[in-house]
This record gives C-alpha cells, structure tokens and sequence, in this order.
C-alpha cells in the first residue's frame, strides 16, 4: 500500500498528514517532508496519523528521530489521532510516554 503525506504550515505550525501504511518502503516519504519542516525551523510540527493504518520500526525511527531533531532546535513534535493499531504499538513499545499524543489535529487558524 501507498503512503501519501501532505504539509500545511502556518508561521511556526506545521500539520503533517500522512495516509496508508507506514513501513519500511513508504517511510523515506514522511522522512522527507519531516526533514524539509525541520529545515524551515518550523517549531511545531504534528504529524496527524488518522489516516496511518499500518505502522512498523522504521516508521517510529523516523517520528523518533524527527523528534529529538526539532527539541534540539528548541521546537515540539506531536502525534495526533493515531488509529487503535498504531496508538497499540506506542503503548507496547513505551512510545507513548516518550510521544505527546493527542486525540484529535489541532486546526491552523486560517483567519491569520
């Protein structure tokens, strides 16, 4: 299966949707748009999971890495809305004391 990703940003706030399975082949794409957010200095970043069916090690590497990369530049990355599948695997593995998790994508204000 595909993996789509698509950014919004809006001054400092960056929403990242990703839709499909997340694994290994489909990774390098989230990692990609991560990357161009933490280039940008962005300094906030969701990563909106709502639409992530399937998620494996390599998928959370890269949520992981994109996390201790933007705290080092003094920014937060969140995870928003993870279906029960993925929201299981952050629970089994610990990752969801390390992740803010939150239930829902906070909304850009469009008024700005």
């Amino acid at each position: 299966m595909e993996l789509n990703v698509s950014t919004a940003s809006q001054g400092g706030h960056a929403v990242v949707t990703a839709t499909g399975e997340l694994d290994l082949y489909t990774a390098p794409r989230l990692q990609a748009a991560l990357a161009a957010l933490l280039r940008d200095r962005a300094d906030r970043i969701t990563v909106d999971l709502s639409g992530v069916e399937f998620c494996d090690s390599t998928g959370m590497n890269v949520l992981l890495s994109a996390m201790k990369r933007i705290k080092e530049q003094g920014g937060a990355l969140e995870l928003a809305a993870p279906r029960p599948a993925v929201r299981r695997i952050l629970q089994v593995t610990g990752l969801d004391t390390v992740f803010t998790v939150v239930d829902a994508v906070p909304a850009l204000d469009s008024s700005l």
